[in-house]
């Protein structure tokens, strides 16, 4: 197959270093990779980040390019130029506890007009430098509970979480980017972190759905990926969200109606340990309903997967379809054209009004 006519596959890797070498080459350019997610370690300045990115699409051209990029600690580029974006609670705080005062209303508009700022900026960056897509925004809320999540969170109220997401969501758009909410139902609940652990919500799902689950159900058609938390919820199923059909098909899918492309969380985390090996977990995980599933920082990992993982031709067909959603559709002004650009401006300028930027 050549690489014109070659669809992304389900799996998503990452790249050793600042440049590529013969195996991220050799593992681009297999048909079941679908995706390219960097990290701080690819990175040193935009000059490099724009060749590594173009040596990528050279490559292969389908497939998606991404980073975990939310702003706060979550932020691979922070030098050379890359706006240090806030945490988002902070514009949860910039908009306030909701009571009736008459500035209430001022509070939540200047805090929604910040959170598409910070969208805007985070996403003609990155797509300044050739990165595609980044897995933003956290729609988890804010118990006070869990350290992973803390304030990479918006808010506890689900409205808020709901009101700033769309806000954000709508910056990313306005920049030619689509947008994940993650981590799926919720991760604020449970204080274990699953790079680590496993982490356990041993709350009912009834009470899941009225709170963290809204978010996903108001952003509604706004909403173009997700990603499920590695989150076991015993008192709906055994297995973490992320391999499980009830979460990902029944609720997901069916109940909330989404049809854009679900991604795993990554497979080498142990709160994916439940899984076993980790073809079975990705089998898993697209079993469930994933497009998706991600594998970072294993190498040999990755060629585990590449190499024994069994995709049927329709599934494939049908995940390439939704992948392919996730592209940016439109030419991305180069670093220093968008400099000059007014609303790049106008955005930049409104974060450093607010003091959410330096």
């Amino acid at each position: 197959m050549s690489k014109s006519t070659m669809k992304p596959g389900p799996v998503t890797l990452d790249v050793v270093g600042l440049e590529l070498n013969a195996e991220d080459r050799r593992r681009i350019l297999h048909p079941l990779t679908g995706g390219v997610i960097l990290f701080g370690r690819n990175f040193a300045n935009r000059k490099q980040l724009t060749k590594l990115t173009a040596a990528i699409k050279k490559l292969r051209p389908d497939v998606l390019i991404s980073i975990d990029h939310e702003g706060g600690r979550v932020q691979r580029c922070r030098t050379d130029g890359f706006t240090h974006l806030p945490a988002m609670r902070k514009l949860g705080e910039l908009w306030g506890s909701k009571n009736k005062s008459k500035h209430a209303a001022e509070s939540a508009a200047i805090a929604m007009a910040a959170a598409t700022a910070c969208g805007y900026v985070l996403a003609a960056e990155l797509r300044a430098c050739g990165v595609d897509f980044s897995f933003t925004p956290v729609l988890d809320l804010d118990f006070g509970r869990s350290g992973v999540i803390g304030d990479r969170a918006f808010s506890r109220d689900p409205q808020i979480t709901f009101a700033l997401a769309k806000s954000l969501n709508e910056g990313l758009r306005l920049a030619g980017m689509a947008n994940c909410g993650k981590h799926f139902p919720g991760h604020g609940w449970a204080e274990a972190d699953s790079h680590v652990a496993i982490p356990v919500d041993e709350r009912p799902l009834k009470q899941i759905l009225n709170d963290d689950a809204k978010p996903y159900e108001w952003l509604d058609l706004s909403l173009t990926a997700v990603m499920p938390a590695h989150v076991i919820y015993p008192k709906v199923d055994k297995n973490p969200a992320g391999f499980s059909k009830i979460w990902l098909h029944s609720i997901l899918r069916q109940e909330l109606g989404f049809e854009g492309v679900i991604f795993s969380d990554d497979l080498s985390m142990e709160g994916a340990s439940v899984a076993g090996s980790v073809v079975k977990g990705a089998d898993m995980a697209l079993e469930a309903g994933c497009d998706a599933v991600l594998i970072c920082n294993r190498p040999d990992l990755a060629d585990q997967l590449l190499s024994q993982l069994k995709v049927s031709k329709v599934k494939q067909a049908e995940s390439a379809i939704r992948l392919n959603r996730l592209m940016p559709t439109a030419t991305a002004p180069a670093w220093d054209e968008l400099q000059g650009e007014v609303q790049y401006q106008h955005a930049k300028g409104l974060l450093q009004q607010l003091k959410l930027i330096s």
